[in-house]
This record gives structure tokens, sequence and C-alpha cells, in this order.
């Protein structure tokens, strides 16, 4: 039915209304993220955790700040889809000139999904566009600083970038800095040539996370470029360059989903975007929105990219993911694309001793929390819409039966609930049985280091068996199964008391008590699973993780508020 011309006015001004609420997110989100300067100048380290948590959150807030209202003006009218597919109309043509028009897009669904429960899409109050790349039409330049290098001038030009990155702390020793920095550029670009640095390249906006200011952008050669990204540390009042990243695999781990959202004060993100795809080109448009801190169009992304390549292999089917069967989740992927998605059982065998709400909210401590490249960012997505024939036979047979209250049958399609999707690693287990022995250690070894980062950042992983660890293409272990995560400060971490006799010696199981959050380091070699020569490599690499008086020293300084910087590189690309 034809909406009249006064509703035709009242749409023109809902779609105003909602377009104003997103700008005042934006301008919210912006707020909080310019905090992290001098979170950094100041050493302000529990602050800075404390605005990721906030603008996590503010997202959320702001939808529901927008909605209720939208309730109060549009009373009876709210469920109204034909005023609702006027208001979508006029909003398309209030945002088609900003550059971010895709994440006013992104707040639109998220409000018409609120109001009318949607399960699947409604391209009549959606923006569900698969069939575009979003950042192909941006031709925009995100500022910049360029920077030219005279022969034998590269540290005097590294100097001039320090100085136009002002803070109001000092640099310890400035020239000393631009003087590593200009080491390392040549040493690792001596394949260009002699003097291989002709250019400059670097984002205006700082880049903050954790510990550490960012300088992210290229440096160019003659006839190539590199990424080039500078990492600055405050070592208590003083400024001091503490590693320079050119190699692209360095940087994706910069960028890595495991890591948590960078603070970059951008005045728009499509453009930053295009840019950061140059210096990462296999990285998915999704995970470059997240990590920018702007995760709701990262999910927009990811389900178009995914839903994309759904309809593109037709005849492919959705089938279980390899690895042990879960407990607690069922787990399923596209063999021909790098994610799973992963279901909530209805009940959870013996011995696992927990509700599905607290499931849910040890997903929800991932997704707040720092997860120092060592957990899987897990995006939740509710009611996502499959066609019931492309599920293999025996994957459709275990959801309907084993996770049966989070799905709805509808017609020929299936709907499911609530379900996490995340990037697809090779389970840990699986990796060590198929790799040679060398990469098989090293693989046993980074695992313990995973152990150790993830205890430094108060997470305690609860299970640590094999299967639940990934690794990624990059090589590294990454925890992925949520459901016994707890935080090291907990725990009660405890010494295995000594046998009163010889039938507690003899005595099959625990012959003495232990509560629900005791854990005995020493016991950690027993059920692991690892071949002998993994074991020893691994117990020689990290014999710490295996002891009682190391648990408890982390979590003393933890509970001291102590948190261990865990840098986000190797070791091997730190300035002397």
């Amino acid at each position: 039915m034809p909406i009249d011309p006064v509703a035709l006015v009242e749409a023109d001004a809902v779609a105003a209304q909602i377009r104003e609420a997103f700008a005042d997110y934006h301008a919210r989100f912006a707020a909080i993220t310019r905090r992290a300067k001098g979170r950094f100048e100041t050493c302000d380290w529990n602050g800075a955790r404390d605005d990721a948590v906030e603008r996590i959150a503010l997202y959320d807030r702001c939808v529901a700040e927008a909605s209720d209202a939208l309730d109060a003006r549009l009373g009876a009218q709210a469920h109204d889809r034909a005023l609702w597919s006027a208001v979508h109309a006029r909003y398309a043509e209030q945002i088609e000139p900003l550059l971010d028009r895709e994440l006013y897009k992104t707040f639109f669904n998220t409000l018409t999904r609120r109001f009318f429960k949607t399960r699947g899409v409604d391209a009549a109050i959606e923006f569900v566009a698969l069939d575009i790349e979003p950042t192909d039409a941006i031709t925009h330049p995100v500022a910049r600083h360029s920077y030219a290098v005279s022969e034998d001038r590269l540290t005097e030009t590294l100097m001039r970038v320090l100085d136009d990155y002002p803070f109001a702390v000092p640099y310890a020793h400035r020239t000393r800095c631009a003087a590593g920095i200009a080491v390392r550029l040549q040493d690792d670009l001596h394949h260009w040539g002699p003097s291989p640095v002709r250019a400059i390249e670097l984002l205006d906006a700082v880049f903050y996370r954790e510990r550490r200011a960012y300088l992210i952008g290229r440096v160019f050669g003659e006839r190539a470029f590199s990424p080039c990204v500078i990492a600055l540390v405050n070592d208590g009042g003083a400024l001091r360059v503490d590693a320079v990243l050119t190699l692209r695999a360095d940087v994706v781990q910069l960028f890595s989903y495991s890591r948590s959202y960078f603070h970059a004060d951008l005045a728009t993100v499509g453009d930053a975007v295009v840019f950061l795809r140059t210096l990462l080109p296999g990285k998915p448009i999704d995970e470059l929105y997240t990590v920018l801190g702007r995760a709701k169009q990262g999910k927009t992304e990811r389900y178009r990219t995914f839903f994309r390549q759904f309809a593109a292999q037709a005849g492919e089917r959705l089938v279980r993911a390899d690895g042990e069967r879960g407990m607690v989740m069922a787990v399923f992927t596209l063999p021909s694309y790098a994610l799973v998605f992963k279901l909530i059982r209805d009940r959870f065998a013996y011995p696992k001793d927990i509700a599905r709400t607290e499931v849910e909210a040890k997903y929800a401590l991932v997704f707040h929390h720092d997860r120092v490249g060592r957990l899987v960012d897990a995006q939740p997505f509710r009611f996502l819409r499959f066609p019931r024939a492309r599920f293999a036979p025996d994957l459709l047979e275990e959801l309907l039966s084993t996770c049966a209250g989070s799905i709805t049958q509808d017609g020929d399609d299936l709907v499911l609930h609530l379900c996490y999707v995340e990037r697809r690693l090779r389970p840990l287990n699986l990796y060590l049985r198929e790799q040679p022995l060398e990469a098989a250690r090293a693989a046993a070894i980074d695992y313990g280091q995973a152990i150790k980062d993830l205890a430094l950042a108060n997470i305690f992983p609860g299970d640590l068996l094999l299967k639940n660890f990934g690794v990624s293409r990059h090589g590294r272990a990454v925890f992925y199964d949520y459901d016994e995560l707890c935080l090291v400060t907990d725990c009660r971490f405890r010494a295995v008391p000594e046998a009163r006799n010889h039938e507690d010696e003899m005595e099959s199981g625990a012959w003495f008590y232990a509560a629900g959050n005791d854990v005995f380091p020493e016991q950690f070699p027993r059920f692991l699973g690892l071949a002998p020569p993994l074991l020893g490599a691994l117990l020689h690499a990290h014999p710490e993780i295996f002891q009682v008086a190391w648990w408890q020293q982390v979590q003393a300084a933890l509970v001291a508020g102590r948190y261990t910087d865990v840098a986000p590189y190797p070791l091997d690309r730190r300035l002397p």
C-alpha cells in the first residue's frame, strides 16, 4: 500500500533522527578513542583497559538509546513496515554523500532487527547488498604524512618524522631513536640496493593499543614498497622506539583477529581501511574494520563476504569442522571459506558442569578482554538463516538432535538463534600429528608461550588440552575453546599434597580434596597428550608453567594491578 505524503514527511524526519543518532555514537566513540593519547603519555594502563571496555559497550548503549527514542516518537507506528520501508529509502538518500555510509547502514540494520526481530535478512527494511565491496568506491586519500628521503639523509628525515608526532613526554634519546629506525630500515631493505629508502608515508593518526603507540605506513624504494610500523613505548615518562616492523607477516600479526582493537582517532574509517589493505592485501576487510574498533561493521562485512562465497559455491555443503567433537559446542564450516560456526549444545556431557548462560558469559569476557594474540575473536551472530539442503546429512542430524533449542526450522531453512563465528584454525592436536618433528616441536613450544602470554593477561584457559588450541597459518598457537576459561585471579594454584600412606599412592584417582577453582600445575604434563619428544621440548622451554610458585607470582602481580607487558611482535624486531 502506498504511503501518504504526510507519512513521507515523517519518514524523512525519522531517517534524519537515525542519521543523527549514529553521528552521536560516532562522536562518543571518537571521544573515548582520543583518551588513548593521554593514557599513553601518563602510563595509565588501567584507564586504557577501562576505555577499551567502555568503547566496546558504547555501540549497544547507543542503539538502545536510539531505539527508545524512536519508540517514543512513533508509538503504534514503530512496527509499521510500510513506514520503515520509506524510512529506509530516505535514509539511503541522506547518507549517500558520506564516505562512511556503510557504517551508517549497519547502524540502521541493527535498529530494524531490534524492532522487527528479523530472522535472516529483510531487504525491504535492511541494507543487505552481498554483491559489492564497500571500499572499492572510496578514492578519498586518508590523511597522512609524506617524506622524500635524500641520499644519506635518512636519519635526519626520521627525526622530522618523530617531531611530527608530538607527545607530552620527551624522547629519552630522540637522535638515537631516529638512527635506530634508519639502521633497521636499511638492514631489512638492503635487497633493494644501496640507500634503499626513497620515501616514507605514515598515517596521520597514531594507533594505540595496550602499552604502545604505533606510527603506521609504508616505506618506498626505487621500484618497491614495504609496510613500515614504528612502535613507541613510554618508559615512565621517557619515550623510545621499541621496534620497527617491515615484514608483512609481522604486521599481519599486529592486526590479527587474536588481538584487541586499536584506538586511532580517524575522522573517517573507510579510507583508512583502503590504505591498510595496501599493506595487508590478504587480510579480510571484515577483520580490518574490526581491529579498528568497528566490530559491528566487521560483522556486516564478514556476513557479506561469507554469504557471497556461500552463493558462489552452490554445490558445496556445510560440514563438521575438523577436530574432536566438543561437549559444549557443535562446530561446522564451509570447506572453501576459513570460518567456523559454533552452536551451544542443549545439554553438556559429563564432566562439564556449566550452564548455557555461563558459556555465553565466557565468550563475552573474551570479547572485552585483552587477547594478547592468543584468543580468537569470536563474533556472536543472531538469527542466521541457512538452507536446510546445504547441510551435510550427518551434520544436520547432529544439529537437530543436540542443538534443537538453538534452531528454528522455517520451511526449507534453518534459523540459528545464536552462533559464534570465528576464523578457522587447524586444531593443535591434529597439527602436531601432521607436521614433521621440527615444525611440531616449534608448535609445542609456542603452545607453552601461549599459556604464559594468557596468564600474564589474567586468563587461565581452564582446559589445556591440545584440541582446544589451534594453529594459525603463521604458526601461532591460539586458544579458542572458552567454556572453562577463567581469570587467573579467580584460581587457587596448589601443590599436589604428599601421599599420607601407601594406599594413597596406589589410589587411581586423587586422594585429596580439590575445589572447583583449584589448579595443580605439576599435573599438567599428565593429561596434555604430548609425545615424549614434544613434551620434553615444552618442559625445557617453559618449565615455569608446571611450577606452582610461578603461577602464584603471576597471580600476586595481577592482584596488585601489575600487568606484565606482552610484546605483539617477535623479540628480534625490537631495537637494541
